[in-house]
């Protein structure tokens, strides 16, 4: 037991101690100690960050040494002093999420100003418009857009002929540079057009030079329009060949334009005008009026309305029958349609064919089709010549939704901060409406097409998985590094959910309910309904044709006309990659 003295002493000694923790002078110096160390560590921490000083013999190398000072030191740094910096970095990043936040509600906004002007049912400026106190005037221009009206204002004149059976304004000045309005010196200039109007310039729809496109293209196609646009359609010497689109069940849209191509090349052997009819697939609330029914809702059709006009009142006459002023489909048996003679007006083009597709790694340049494969090309080239107004609507659409935002994201980079709160109408400049009108819509390029085909098309020809298709594309990929996005249009779902195997791609493709299982390609279609099941295939062929880069399966129909469509529009150098080889070559 300790003495009371001792005990004593310590409470004393306490008291005197407690007196003195409590006093001013006392205080100060434990503020000037935490002072000290704070300023200490912040130079120590200076050091650290810079690496290893040397003074004389002595070496820092950020105070690997560790003790109880420096323990203290990093405690009080981390807990108190850094407090700043913690701030600033906090700010900054506030300051991003904010900027991030900024451009992403921009972009949206932008993107959904664009879908808005899609809405055709919208009158003056909207709802929307509205609501976002914008005006249609003052949204940027959508570099993925056509302006349909003008184009198909412009196209019409480029399919009618001119004044004394000139052809049409095809000259070298494209979109609406044609009707750019001369000044008076400008006379002689216009005398030149006109000569080379009458002398029949090259049709505008071929694009890229004579060797980007199969042989003979261009001459080809001016004289198939001339062949299908008689200047008096009521001259006794000319003759029609009215015939209705195959509608058999069985047959996919491709049969139906490779059919159709095989009358074109009937007609122009018997030197008849083809005239087209009922067309199934146009039967749908999407085509309007006259179109309804008629390939002319999707594309220009293929004779001038005079001649359809005369045909249809020669139908009605049993003397043009009998005299075989008019004849029709049936006239001619399947043979001849599917499999008869190419034209050959212009001699043999087909035999000199660059090889340019390749199967199994290997060059294709000579096969038992050849004839038929170039005469394709050129058929449906021209049955496709020029998209009416509600093809090029649709085509707007599905650009919109497969890379709106990625062009709204662009357009606001070039605006920089401007929209919408400057969002005053800017005036076009004549540069802005006339030369640069023949543009084509902006998609991201380079890009790669693909169609995989599957399903029931076992029967023709032989499947490939769609890995197959892939390693073709990385094939290409090699070659062209800066290649990383694919159009991928299939019908099977299969297909879709691969493509998460292969996050080095950007794939897009339209929103469309696809096949589950191994039903028909009839059953399929019919599922979707005639109007989705028709628009969302003309979609994909375009694109297809539009892509830089193709891999496809040439035992399907319809990448076999794809390839036609290519090889006459400037993509014969840019090769075709096949899975597969067409059955009847």
């Amino acid at each position: 037991m300790e003495a009371p003295s001792q005990k004593s002493l310590e409470k004393v000694l306490s008291q005197r101690a407690l007196q003195m923790s409590s006093s001013f002078p006392c205080q100060i110096c434990v503020v000037g100690l935490l002072c000290g160390v704070c300023l200490t560590s912040l130079f120590l921490a200076a050091l650290t960050s810079i690496g290893t000083f040397e003074f004389g013999v002595f070496s820092f190398s950020g105070f690997s040494t560790m003790n109880s000072t420096t323990q203290m030191i990093n405690m009080v740094t981390s807990e108190d002093c850094n407090y700043e910096e913690k701030g600033t970095e906090s700010r900054m990043n506030t300051q991003k999420n904010d900027d991030k936040r900024s451009t992403d509600e921009k972009v949206s906004l932008l993107y959904s100003a664009w879908s808005a002007l899609l809405n055709e049912s919208m009158i003056d400026d909207g709802e929307f418009f509205q609501r976002f106190r914008l005006s249609k005037s003052s949204v940027p221009k959508a570099p993925h857009f056509e302006n349909c009206k003008s184009k198909k204002k412009v196209n019409e004149r480029l399919d009618t002929h001119g004044k004394n059976g000139r052809f049409p304004p095809w000259t070298i000045w494209k979109g609406f540079l044609d009707i750019y309005p001369p000044s008076e010196p400008d006379e002689q200039m216009r005398y030149l057009r006109r000569q080379a109007m009458s002398k029949g310039s090259y049709p505008p729809w071929i694009t890229g030079s004579d060797d980007d496109n199969y042989p003979f293209t261009r001459k080809v196609q001016r004289d198939i329009w001339s062949h299908q646009h008689p200047l008096n359609c009521r001259d006794p010497n000319v003759r029609f060949l009215v015939a209705d689109w195959e509608v058999l069940p069985g047959f996919g849209m491709g049969a139906q334009i490779a059919g159709m191509c095989g009358m074109l090349a009937i007609a122009i052997n018997e030197k008849r005008v083809l005239v087209t009819n009922y067309f199934n697939r146009a039967d749908h609330d999407g085509c309007e009026g006259p179109n309804r029914s008629r390939w002319s809702c999707y594309f220009f059709p293929e004779t001038s309305q005079e001649c359809r006009d005369r045909a249809f009142e020669l139908m009605g006459t049993k003397e043009a029958w009998e005299n075989g002023t008019i004849r029709g489909k049936d006239s001619y048996r399947s043979r001849e349609i599917w499999a008869g003679p190419t034209p050959r007006v212009w001699g043999n083009p087909w035999s000199y064919l660059q090889p340019t597709t390749e199967i199994n790694g290997s060059l294709i340049s000579r096969h038992r089709k050849m004839d038929q494969r170039w005469w394709r090309a050129q058929a449906v080239r021209y049955l496709m010549r020029f998209q009416t107004e509600y093809t090029c609507g649709l085509l707007n659409v599905e650009r919109h939704a497969a890379f709106g935002r990625e062009a709204a994201k662009m357009v606001l980079v070039g605006l920089g901060q401007e929209w919408p709160e400057d969002a005053t109408k800017k005036p076009k400049s004549d540069i802005e409406e006339y030369v640069w009108s023949s543009h084509k819509p902006w998609t991201p390029t380079p890009i790669l097409s693909m169609h995989v085909r599957m399903g029931d098309k076992a029967c023709e020809m032989k499947l490939a998985e769609f890995e197959d298709y892939m390693l073709l594309a990385d094939r290409i990929r090699q070659r062209f590094p800066h290649l990383d996005s694919i159009w991928l249009s299939t019908e099977m779902q299969e297909v879709i959910e691969k493509t998460k195997l292969y996050p080095n791609w950007k794939f897009y493709f339209t929103n469309v309910r696809r096949q589950q299982g191994n039903a028909t390609m009839a059953s399929y279609e019919a599922s979707l309904g005639r109007k989705i099941s028709t628009n969302y295939p003309m979609v994909n062929f375009w694109m297809a044709a539009e892509s830089d880069f193709f891999v496809g399966a040439l035992g399907s129909t319809w990448c076999f006309l794809i390839d036609g469509m290519r090889n006459t529009g400037g993509k014969v150098t840019a090769g075709y990659l096949s899975v597969n080889k067409d059955r009847f070559w």
